[in-house]
């Protein structure tokens, strides 16, 4: 798969997923009590077509811009995010909604920094593993450095927002690209087993992620209470069946279904579209990120091969980890679907992400499709 069409490969399937998107918000936001009073460019679909269409001018930009610029602001960005998390805990912008603290009031907006983290956090490792390539192995600048601070310390504002989705989806991106970087395999095993052992610290410390715990294990038994959206979820999935029940013609988002238009849209997906659509989504998350990989090792700059691993790790991760949670696969999290979910800030930040994907590509000259195998010849000739 050449660059070229592993990015026609990236924009096919993030559109066809945007417009779903769009269509799904169409058909689940008016079931939310006091949608019907608002303006339309205030509903859920007015604002979901206003943020897709910043996200596109965003990706656009971006598109067009030498991605290599962005390393001369890596410094600052990083400074910035980190200060933006850190207002997340302040009171006065500080806001909390469901317990969790990821919001900032902006005055007109509302924003989510761990949105912009996602993007810094992976432009940053790209930028110091091209800069210390050779140290890659170090346990200093290939471990300590870039993974306890400069990817931990954010991370760590994250988890203490009690966002655990957004943490564990950029926690695996994060270990994916200092994995593939250079970092050594067993200190990754060992920072992944300590972070195994604070999160158990942290749900064995909170009743209420107790509770979500025993809910996941059996969301029957909990369907009237912490199980409820998991279990109407499986119902909702149950009732499409193979086809679906048709466009708009959902019954679980009537008042049944919490947040059916941001983290649980996947299961109307499933009703409506049944297994065929819930499955289609699955295959175009599958070969948007297949073909993101396949752009990075195509990509012959070490800074440029990062980010575009960082940057598709960061959509694969999340959409992965939402499915899951719908699907009782995991306890509920509380993560957006990428490209679908109702929502401002990680829409526009997602769509931006494949504008600097598209970046990557344009500005970057790419392996020839014979490079390995003359490599390969050469090292056979010349041992």
């Amino acid at each position: 798969m050449t660059s070229r069409v592993s990015i026609i490969s990236i924009w096919v399937c993030f559109i066809l997923l945007l417009v779903l998107g769009i269509v799904m918000v169409a058909s689940t936001g008016p079931c939310v009590a006091g949608q019907e009073k608002l303006a339309w460019y205030s509903t859920f679909l007015g604002k979901q077509c206003i943020f897709a269409l910043l996200g596109l001018s965003a990706a656009m930009f971006l598109s067009y811009v030498d991605y290599h610029l962005w390393r001369r602001f890596v410094k600052l960005a990083w400074i910035i995010c980190t200060i933006l998390l850190i207002c997340c805990y302040l009171p006065v912008i500080g806001m909390r909604i469901n317990g969790e603290a990821r919001w900032i009031n902006l005055g007109l907006l509302t924003f989510q920094p761990s949105e912009l983290a996602k993007i810094t956090l992976m432009l940053t490792l790209a930028n110091w593993y091209t800069t210390y390539r050779e140290m890659a192995g170090t346990f200093w600048k290939g471990f300590v450095i870039p993974g306890a601070f400069l990817f931990g310390l954010p991370l760590l504002l994250i988890l203490g927002e009690k966002d655990m989705g957004t943490a564990a989806a950029l926690a695996m991106s994060g270990f994916c690209v200092m994995f593939v970087s250079g970092t050594r395999w067993w200190l990754l095993l060992l920072a992944m087993l300590l972070a195994a052992i604070v999160l158990y610290v942290m749900m064995t410390g909170s009743a209420n992620r107790m509770l979500r715990i025993e809910a996941w294990q059996d969301p029957r038994a909990f369907s009237q209470g912490a199980g409820r959206q998991q279990w109407i979820a499986i119902l909702a999935f149950a009732r499409g069946g193979f086809t679906g029940v048709g466009l708009g013609n959902g019954i679980e988002k009537y008042g049944n279904l919490p947040y059916a238009h941001t983290d649980f849209i996947y299961a109307e997906i499933g009703e409506e579209w049944g297994f065929i659509g819930s499955a289609g989504v699955l295959i175009l998350f599958t070969i948007l990120t297949i073909s993101g990989f396949a752009l990075a090792v195509q990509t012959h700059d070490t800074f440029g091969r990062i980010f575009a691993l960082g940057l598709s790790c960061t959509i694969f991760w999340p959409a992965m980890l939402n499915m899951m949670v719908v699907t009782a696969m995991l306890p509920n999290t509380g993560l957006p679907l990428p490209f679908i979910s109702s929502g401002g800030t990680n829409l526009v930040f997602t769509i931006a992400s494949i504008g600097l994907l598209t970046s990557i590509q344009r500005y970057t000259p790419t392996i020839p499709q014979n490079y390995w195998p003359t490599r390969r010849l050469k090292e056979i000739q010349n041992p």
